[in-house]
C-alpha cells in the first residue's frame, strides 16, 4: 500500500512522526556535539583528568609492587602467578613513564595528543588489570572472578557518575544551548 492511496489521517500521523523523529535526532546530535566540545575544551575538566590519571597510575604501580613481591623469592609459579608477574613487568615501567607525562601535562595545563602516549595508557592499564586479576586468581579463582566482576561494576559506577555530573549542566533545549545557559539538574533526565 502506498501513501498516495492511504487514509489522509494516517498520512498526517506518519508525516508528524517523521518530523518528530527528525527533530529528536537533531536534538540528540546537538547535545552530543555540546558534550564533546565541553569534554574536550573545558580546562578544569582537563586538569581533573590529569589529576585522576596521576592518582590511578601511582595506585596501579603500588598494587603491582605489592602483588609481585611474594613471587620475587623464586618459588615455582603457577600459570596465574606467571601471568601476574609478566603483566606487571610490562605495566610498571609504562605506568612510571605515564606518571612523568602526567606531571608535565599538569605543568603545561593541557593533555598531550601523542598517539604513543595513548597506546602506552591502554597497554599499561590493560596489563595492570590482567596482572591484578591474575594475582587474585593465584590466591583463589573465586577472588579472581570477584575482582573481574567488581571492576566492570566499578567502571559502570564511574561512567554513570561522570555522565550524570556532566550532563546535569547540558542545555535543556536549543534555546538554552544557544544562550549558553545551563539546564537545571532536573532537566537532565533524572
Amino acid at each position: 500500500m502506498s501513501l498516495r492511496h492511504a487514509d489522509p489521517a494516517v498520512v498526517t500521523v506518519t508525516e508528524d512522526a517523521e518530523h518528530q523523529a527528525q527533530r529528536l535526532e537533531k536534538q540528540a546530535q546537538d547535545q552530543a556535539e555540546w558534550l564533546a566540545q565541553r569534554v574536550t575544551q573545558d580546562p578544569q575538566l582537563q586538569q581533573e583528568w590529569i589529576r585522576q590519571d596521576n592518582l590511578g597510575y601511582g595506585g596501579l604501580i603500588a598494587i603491582g609492587v605489592v602483588l609481585v613481591q611474594p613471587f620475587v623469592g623464586g618459588a615455582s609459579l603457577d600459570i596465574a602467578g606467571l601471568i601476574c608477574v609478566v603483566a606487571f613487568a610490562v605495566a610498571i615501567p609504562l605506568l612510571a613513564a605515564l606518571v612523568l607525562v602526567s606531571r608535565l601535562e599538569a605543568f603545561r595545563q593541557r593533555r598531550t595528543s601523542s598517539r604513543l602516549v595513548a597506546v602506552a595508557k591502554v597497554t599499561a592499564q590493560g596489563s595492570a588489570f590482567v596482572g591484578l586479576v591474575a594475582g587474585f586468581w593465584h590466591i583463589h579463582w573465586i577472588a579472581g572472578v570477584g575482582v573481574l566482576v567488581s571492576a566492570f561494576v566499578a567502571l559502570g559506577v564511574h561512567s554513570a557518575g561522570f555522565t550524570r555530573l556532566e550532563l546535569a549542566e547540558r542545555p535543556a533545549s536549543g534555546a538554552a544551548g544557544a544562550a549558553g545557559e545551563p539546564a537545571k539538574p532536573g532537566d537532565a533526565g533524572e
